[in-house]
């Protein structure tokens, strides 16, 4: 890795955390070479000017014709071949090298038409095949007779989308809808773009979220890889509707004032070579790593070279497109733990400074990782970047101009691990102060956002908080009001988790689709191994609906804690600690002026515990006993309480006395 001296950037953080001193230099170098990255990308042009790549490559309209462009570096002839050439490589549709290893042509306007499909047929030294443009933005497939799959580059000549609502300006704390359009319906099949916004996306503004994170947005083949086996990194999956379709979708989720983010997937690509990137001129090192490098071993799929200024062109440009052709207002970067090191965080413990710096880090992961929070906030300066590392890299989530690699927000994975991980413990071992050091401990100069869980846990192998918690007499126990006492643990339980995450949280509150409710079961797309089902690739909005069951009560729990979370404006402060009793198993904080607290003990109840707080009037404004959310009801609903108060020596403290069932939260607020 090339080394520089210049140090006059050493990032600020260094004053807030001084383990990070030892490796000031190599902070500053890493810096330095996402500079020079910058310098061989832009080529004299700014980053934004330089990231045209879906302007420069394709097939667009010219006045007077068309005109398409390829970057196709070891080819030796290339055609575009399709309905309007009868499938034939003919003469007139021949492309010609125009420098630097791009193929061009141009066409008269009445050759290519609206609908049309196409693809090209490239030759190379010692070999030739069918391909797809690598800035295809419309592909669309076909099965053949022989039940395999054809894939093509469709001609995209509609009118321009009229846009009715602005993205949402106002910078409020993301509260995070993560979903799947396709599996989003209850019928057993692909849903649509279409079938969201008229069904789903009114729930999500019902409940209270105010931004959409859409999963598998960009196209892939194999509908099981849940989207992240991408193939064209610039066209919308047809299999959830048209580009026109995700526009209106966006479109109405920003009249409804929530922010639409998508899952970008750039650590990684599918291997395919006739739909895909995979190798388009007889060179896999094209976009991707020469040799074994190039190949993610635990993914089955291809690893990007972000050092090759070409490579890096393109990425950067696909961040441009999906901001600015659909309005998008940012974006989740999958698998950045992967980006991070040459190792792909695999298999590895991260518990010294020095695993974050050493010769493990790829610092050229590193450098397009900042490039691309750069050129997003140029594109759109309100947009949101999210960061899934589970490895805690510092700096993930810091200014670019500190050394950081500029994302908004890391998320806290962490903390859903421990919930699991609790759940193979019995409840009355159960550490308050481990509890309340895993879902606060954080980098307090990074913003985060927090979740029990995501799409992640429910993945097939996997099953959701609530399902860990009932098994079985999920399907048998969940009729309201609940009578099992392992449901009425279960129920407990995902409320308490569910409030006490969103509480602690840093800075944003993340749930996958479905979860408010706890949703039974397990994710599991159709595939040869469960004979094709959409059973488990679905989600039960019926049971969400129906008033007879605990889900039900479990959603309307949910929609009462992010109003709260809204009309308390939660995250402009801190959390702070104020009782915390092993014992007992009583958790109490409180955060801009409300008071949480917790009784995680599995039996016992406190009748008369004393919680000191400022003197004045309390009201009970959360209870996660309310049979409004299928609990036990053992407290008066929205009753007041008035301190006392107590003298302790020379002291006198202002004391609520409270009751505290047991396996139950509160929520009191100040009057006045």
């Amino acid at each position: 890795m090339p080394r520089f001296a210049r140090l006059s950037n050493a990032p600020v953080s260094l004053e807030r955390d001084s383990y990070l001193f030892p490796y000031r230099r190599e902070m500053a170098e890493r810096t330095e070479y996402a500079r020079e990255l910058r310098m061989r990308i832009a080529a004299g042009k700014t980053l934004y000017e330089r990231s045209d790549w879906h302007l420069v490559y394709g097939l667009h309209r010219q006045r007077g014709g068309w005109r398409f462009r390829a970057w196709l570096p070891k080819a030796t002839a290339v055609w575009l071949v399709g309905d309007f050439s009868g499938w034939q490589k003919r003469r007139e549709y021949s492309l010609s090298p125009v420098g630097n290893g791009d193929w061009g042509g141009k066409f008269p306007a009445e050759v290519f038409r609206h609908g049309q499909n196409y693809q090209l047929f490239v030759q190379w030294p010692g070999g030739e095949g069918w391909r797809l443009p690598d800035c295809a933005e419309r592909v669309v497939s076909q099965k053949e007779p022989d039940g395999s799959t054809l894939f093509h580059a469709q001609v995209w000549d509609q009118p321009a989308y009229r846009w009715k609502y602005p993205n949402p300006q106002e910078p409020t704390p993301p509260v995070i809808y993560e979903a799947h359009v396709g599996m989003a319906q209850c019928e057993p099949k692909v849903g649509t773009f279409e079938e969201f916004r008229r069904n789903i996306l009114p729930r999500v503004a019902a409940c209270g979220y105010n931004c959409l994170q859409l999963m598998a947005v960009a196209n892939h083949p194999y509908y099981a890889s849940f989207g992240y086996h991408v193939t064209n990194f610039y066209a919308v999956t047809p299999l959830f509707g048209t580009p026109d379709d995700f526009k209106r979708l966006i479109d109405d989720a920003h009249g409804r004032g929530i922010r639409v983010i998508m899952d970008l997937v750039h650590s990684h690509s599918c291997p395919n070579e006739l739909e895909g990137i995979g190798n388009l001129c007889g060179d896999r090192s094209q976009f991707f790593l020469p040799g074994e490098r190039g190949v993610h071993q635990a993914w089955g799929s291809l690893c990007f070279d972000y050092a090759k200024p070409q490579v890096a062109r393109f990425l950067l440009s696909n961040c441009r497109y999906w901001l600015e052709e659909y309005r998008l207002d940012g974006f989740r970067f999958d698998g950045v733990t992967s980006m991070l090191y040459h190792g792909h965080g695999l298999n590895r413990c991260f518990t010294s400074y020095a695993d974050y710096f050493g010769p493990g880090v790829d610092w050229a992961s590193c450098a397009y990782l900042s490039l691309a929070n750069e050129l997003v906030h140029v594109c759109r300066p309100q947009a949101l970047t999210f960061a899934e590392d589970v490895s805690g890299m510092p700096g993930l989530a810091a200014p670019l101009e500190q050394g950081g690699l500029g994302f908004d927000y890391r998320l806290a994975m962490g903390v859903t691990d421990y919930w699991f991980k609790l759940l193979d413990i019995p409840d009355e071992h159960w550490s308050m102060s481990g509890l309340w050091h895993e879902t606060t401990n954080r980098r307090q100069d990074e913003r985060t956002v927090s979740y029990v869980e995501c799409h992640d846990q429910s993945l097939v192998g996997g099953r959701t908080f609530l399902f860990r918690c009932l098994g079985e007499e999920m399907y048998t126990g969940m009729d309201n009001p609940p009578t099992s006492p392992t449901v009425i643990r279960g129920l407990a339980l995902h409320k308490m988790s569910r409030l006490l995450t969103a509480v602690t949280a840093g800075h944003g509150y993340l749930t996958f689709m479905g979860n408010e409710f706890g949703h039974p079961e397990w994710v599991d797309f159709p595939r040869e191994g469960n004979g094709w089902s959409f059973d488990h690739a679905r989600r039960r909005w019926d049971l969400c609906d129906d008033p007879r069951l605990c889900f039900h009560g479990l959603w309307l729990f949910e929609r009462r804690l992010l109003h709260l979370l809204a009309n308390h404006d939660l995250y402009a402060s801190r959390p702070q600690l104020l009782r915390l009793d092993e014992d007992r198993k009583i958790l109490a904080c409180e955060r801009n002026g409300l008071i949480f607290v917790f009784n995680f003990h599995p039996e016992n109840s406190y009748a008369d515990f004393q919680l000191e707080v400022p003197g004045g009037y309390f009201q009970l404004v959360l209870d996660s006993d309310s049979r409004d959310f299928c609990g036990l009801g053992r407290q008066t609903p929205a009753q007041r309480q008035v301190t006392c108060r107590i003298q302790a020596g020379d002291i006198v403290k202002n004391c609520l006395r409270l009751y505290l069932p047991s396996r139950t939260a509160a929520v009191w607020q100040k009057l006045g």
